[in-house]
């Protein structure tokens, strides 16, 4: 062990900052001169470059002056050792030289010499041949010379000062010989102050050098201490010889070896590690680094390495260092070992929770992420295409809010390991929340492979599952986009592919839809048409029409249907189609439906008795439990009698039966309004909710009107079948779309009540809605 650092002030013995004999602690000297050495190696090419420069210098100089017979010799000799010196130090290794013996200290002290010598000789031997003017360039040089190699050389103290010694000497020689004593004495003067400066600068940085040395072996013997008096702590201590066998074993290193100490005592380290695969040569990577370092002698931090111990594999994390001798020649090494199995098990645990689903055991977000991203790389690598596919579940929320979250987990849980059959080798799927899942396909060369893939998993989602005896239909839709065309990055790919999903789910869901440039523009549409939504209300952009419903047989004014309409000052009239859906999506659908009731109600309060107004409401405000009360303020804030309000739902609204929207609808009929199913026979149409909720009237969907003037027979009988229905139910029937005299007849044959569209009037503004009501109500055209 080094002795420890003598406490201030210490003045390192000259001769050993010299390098000719050892300091009071043999191995400390020993890593200092090591450390001198290395500092000289970084050092080489600088004053490879100060020699080559003067060399140059004194060339120039002197080369009109002196004959060619003498520079010559000296030019090729002070430029040879000068090369010779830095390709020696270059030559040196670089790592793992800790320690330095005193011969090494020899060359740099050669060096300084023979440069000293040839640099001494300039003044001497070129002094006859030059003016004073040259002379004192030359001495210049000189000076500037020895200054920079002094520098270069401080770690290297005794060529230092013999290089800076003969120079001066040289020079101050040549200066008594040319008559000129004060320049000689301030010649030598600044070698002198030169010299104690060099000597201040090398005694330095060997005490910094020692002080280092001090600092890491007492760290390192302190943590090593700690460590094998710590009994509760799973280390142990290890030691090898120079041949890297082990050494001494004691019976904890025995133990956690799984064999007794004397079987391992002389063995080999490496062998001991590698256990069975020792033979084989069949070895973990990281054992052979460790080979390698113990090889080169270095230190080691914290390498985890796998153990076979008893036929189980461990995980070991060892740390160890050279040990060294008094005359520091190489003695082994001496380590600490730890068993860090539980600690590897639980971080493998954690790292797999931190990329896996826990509800369905399939990668999550992050595990996709990368895995995409990787896809990615390989494919602009490879110069090939991958595909990226988002799955969304159709009904699912259905199942959720019917059934409850654990039926809709468990459903989950079946839904992934349908999807896991589903992919080949190399592909990913994954859940990325929610009830959205996506696959990875990295090569995606074949696009028609690709399209059979998403119809598959279609196909395959879409069968009825059993779950805790309960039969559950869901489907799915499946968006894709696919590199490098619909991206290159895997941030550009998800947001391609979750367009191409939105226009799936757009459709009615169950089908498959690939990325299109236009998908985006239409997005980014959207997010515009969004942000001015937001604020339509507070700009007073949004108004109502109100389209007249008339009596079937006598043409009579019945009611108006409030129709909600956008003006924006910069895109003009939007359509509903187009903003109400995003009204839907960004949650702004209640305060503007909350709107449209109040407006439509104070409207209709000035209308004559009894002139109804009809106002459409969204699922979304019927799952609002405050929207009773939003209507009951509206009535009272306006004087409307309810029975003059009739809301307008579709069949939607039943999907959701968990939410309390049955229960809203006859609150709403308890506050005596009227309540009209719009749209029937598009959706769903069950006959369980016509029972259950007291409709007043039937709106039959334009398509089916239109379909019926043409003759098609099903489209005749079914609204047949409506009126019939309704009429048994004491409920009115009203037909949409009627644009013709022909549809109108038709419309009346079949027993519709009331009518709307075209041929009795187009959607309104207010002021002519208005004007329209005052009239007589037995007007027969409006």
């Amino acid at each position: 062990m080094t002795a420890p650092l003598p406490s201030p002030p210490y003045r390192p013995p000259f001769r050993a900052l010299l390098g000719l004999r050892d300091g009071d602690d043999p191995e400390l000297w020993s890593r200092i001169r090591a450390a001198q050495l290395r500092a000289g190696q970084e050092r080489a090419l600088l004053l490879l470059a100060a020699h080559l420069t003067g060399v140059a210098l004194v060339v120039m100089m002197l080369d009109p002056l002196v004959p060619v017979a003498w520079l010559v010799p000296w030019t090729v000799a002070t430029t040879l050792a000068a090369i010779v010196t830095t390709v020696r130090r270059q030559r040196a290794p670089r790592q793992n030289r800790s320690y330095a013996d005193l011969p090494a200290m020899r060359a740099p002290l050669v060096e300084g010499l023979v440069l000293g010598l040839l640099w001494g000789a300039v003044p001497l031997m070129f002094g006859p041949f030059v003016n004073v003017a040259t002379a004192l360039a030359l001495h210049i040089v000189i000076a500037v010379l020895v200054a920079a190699a002094a520098l270069a050389m401080v770690s290297l103290l005794a060529g230092a000062l013999a290089f800076v010694a003969l120079t001066a000497l040289s020079a101050a020689i040549a200066l008594l010989l040319a008559d000129s004593p004060v320049a000689a004495a301030a010649d030598l003067l600044f070698a002198t102050l030169l010299g104690i400066a060099t000597f201040d600068r090398a005694r330095a940085l060997a005490l910094l050098h020692a002080a280092r040395v001090a600092l890491t072996e007492r760290d390192g013997t302190i943590g090593l201490l700690l460590r094998d008096f710590d009994e509760s702590a799973a280390d142990w201590l290890w030691q090898t010889d120079a041949a890297r066998r082990i050494v001494e074993p004691s019976a904890r290193f025995a133990a956690a070896c799984g064999r007794d100490a004397a079987q391992i005592a002389g063995r080999p380290l490496l062998e001991v590690l590698a256990g069975p695969g020792w033979d084989t040569g069949r070895v973990a990577p990281v054992l052979r680094e460790l080979a390698t370092r113990l090889q080169n002698r270095e230190s080691i931090r914290d390498l985890d390495l796998p153990i076979v111990v008893d036929g189980q594999q461990r995980w070991w994390r060892i740390a160890a260092s050279p040990r060294r001798d008094a005359d520091g020649h190489f003695g082994g090494f001496r380590g600490v070992a730890s068993d860090i199995t539980e600690q590897r098990a639980s971080a493998d645990k954690i790292a797999r929770m931190a990329r896996f689903d826990m509800l369905t055991d399939l990668p999550n977000r992050l595990y996709v992420n990368e895995a995409l991203t990787a896809a990615l790389a390989r494919a602009e690598q490879q110069r090939s295409r991958c595909a990226f596919m988002m799955i969304d579940l159709d009904r699912f929320k259905a199942v959720n809010d019917t059934l409850g979250h654990p039926i809709g987990d468990r459903l989950l849980g079946r839904v992934s390991e349908r999807l896991a059959t589903l992919v080949g080798e190399g592909e990913t799927v994954g859940r990325l929340g929610g009830d959205e899942f996506a696959v990875v396909v990295p090569d995606a060369g074949d696009p028609l492979r690709v399209e059979q893939l998403a119809h598959t998993i279609i196909d395959t989602l879409s069968r009825p599952y059993e779950v805790d005896q309960h039969t559950l239909y869901i489907g799915a839709s499946v968006g894709v986009a696919t590199s490098p065309r619909d991206g290159r990055s895997a941030e550009t790919l998800i947001r391609s592919a979750d367009l191409a999903l939105y226009r799936s789910k757009d459709q009615g869901g169950g089908v498959f839809h690939a990325y299109e440039p236009q998908l985006h523009a239409e997005a980014e549409e959207r997010r515009v048409l969004e942000l001015a939504l937001r604020k339509a209300l507070e700009n007073d952009e949004l108004y109502l029409d109100y389209q007249p419903v008339v009596d079937a047989r006598t043409g009579t004014l019945r009611a108006f249907e409030a129709l909600l309409r956008w003006r924006h000052p910069a895109f003009g009239q939007i359509p509903p189609s187009k903003f109400v859906p995003i009204a839907e999506e960004a949650r702004l659908i209640a305060p503007i439906g909350e709107w449209v009731v109040r407006t439509a109600c104070a409207e209709a309060a000035g209308w004559p008795d009894p002139i109804r107004v009809a106002v459409n409401v969204s699922p979304e405000q019927l799952h609002n439990p405050q929207f009773v009360a939003i209507v009951a303020d509206a009535l009272t804030t306006s004087g409307l009698a309810a029975r003059r309000l009739e809301l307008e739902v579709t069949e939607s609204v039943f999907l959701r039966e968990g939410t309390g929207a049955t229960r809203v609808l006859r609150d709403i009929l308890d506050l005596g309004v009227g309540l009209s199913l719009d749209d029937f026979g598009t959706g769903y149409s069950s006959l369980g909710y016509l029972s259950s909720t007291r409709f007043s009237s039937i709106k039959i969907d334009r398509s089916f009107v239109q379909t019926a003037a043409t003759g098609r027979a099903e489209a005749i009988a079914i609204i047949r079948a409506v009126v019939a229905m309704a009429d048994s139910l004491d409920m009115t029937t009203t037909a949409e779309g009627v644009e013709t005299e022909a549809e109108l007849r038709m419309v009346q044959e079949l027993g519709c009540r009331s009518i709307q569209g075209y041929y009795f009037g187009r959607p309104l503004p207010v002021a002519d809605a208005r004007a329209l009501a005052g009239r007589s109500l037995h007007t027969r055209a409006a």
